[in-house]
């Protein structure tokens, strides 16, 4: 089979699936739960797709604030733009080398590329001013309150318990700034770790070309744009929970294994999907289908394989 004509998918891997948001976890430790994740990937291999990976990295660009914070007195700023920069980077080497591992293991023959990426945003977006996205670990309302008094955070409740987490300026991307050459590499047949974090939030200026933007993008809204434009046929988010449910965290809640774009909008509409949680995840996954994308797929990382045969996850078509 000549690789251009080879299923195409593109993956939005939670940075949770490599540091878990309610406990710093050493380097080795998410160096394991890399290694247990691409093992699953693996499979998407072995089925005969093409793959290129984007990661999140909230509680790792969430560390690095807190370490420039402390770094303050003697070290010289670093902007968050820089972060994602520096975490897409060192996350990308961990993913890139785990898979190059578990491909080794399996017999199979491919190269794994990190990009570091530059998304394009609007310097003018609103979700500048009226920060949204988690990042760092998660705290309690007490500690949360401490933070918000005495370092002056932006925080919001994160999920249905008492857990908050910090939140930083998040606008929408608009383009890939290196979707051609992603496009190039994924058709040698190599798998791509890129966007990582939701790329680097970049605006063009009329003078100076382009430009760092202090925040962070949402990675699964990266990801469907990157699938836009390199046609994949498959958009797979991987989160921590076995698919979308109606009424989550309540005594009726309900997985709901399959649906439309247009039944996903209805259910976010009535207030089903919140912005903190699987609304970004339903908005990335309709938006791909609107754009010609044939299958959206949410589900666990250990249920992959499953979901994939429709018996698991939840699966979302046009």
């Amino acid at each position: 089979m000549n690789l251009s004509q080879e299923k195409r998918a593109v993956i939005a891997l939670g940075g949770n699936a490599i540091s878990p948001p309610d406990k710093v976890t050493e380097i080795a430790g998410q160096f394991q739960h890399t290694r247990e994740s691409l093992n699953e990937l693996l499979k998407l291999i072995n089925r005969g797709f093409q793959i290129a990976i984007v990661h999140g990295n909230g509680p790792q660009v969430g560390a690095a604030l807190r370490r420039v914070e402390m770094a303050r007195h003697d070290l010289p700023d670093v902007p968050l733009g820089l972060l994602v920069a520096d975490t897409e980077g060192s996350m990308g080497y961990m993913i890139e080398q785990s898979f190059q591992n578990v491909l080794v293991k399996a017999g199979i023959k491919k190269d794994v590329v990190t990009l570091v990426t530059q998304v394009l945003v609007d310097r003018h977006d609103p979700a500048l001013l009226n920060p949204s996205k988690f990042i760092g670990r998660n705290f309690t309302f007490e500690e949360a309150k401490i933070r918000i008094e005495k370092e002056g955070w932006e925080m919001k409740s994160y999920g249905n318990s008492d857990s908050w987490r910090r939140v930083v300026g998040s606008p929408l991307p608009i383009s890939i700034i290196n979707a051609r050459i992603v496009r190039q590499l994924i058709d040698t047949g190599a798998i791509l770790i890129t966007a990582g974090g939701g790329g680097i939030p970049v605006y063009l200026d009329e003078e100076m070309g382009l430009e760092g933007v202090d925040a962070v993008i949402d990675k699964d809204l990266a990801a469907a744009i990157l699938a836009k434009e390199i046609d994949a046929e498959i958009f797979i988010i991987i989160t921590n929970v076995d698919g979308v449910y109606i009424n989550f965290g309540k005594p009726d809640q309900l997985r709901i294994p399959k649906m439309t774009a247009g039944t996903a909008l209805e259910h976010m509409a009535d207030g089903q999907f919140p912005a903190g949680s699987m609304g970004p995840k339903i908005k990335a996954a309709t938006e791909f289908l609107q754009n010609g994308g044939k299958q959206a797929i949410i589900c666990d990382i250990k249920q992959l394989d499953r979901a994939m045969e429709n018996q698991a996850g939840t699966i979302i078509i046009p």
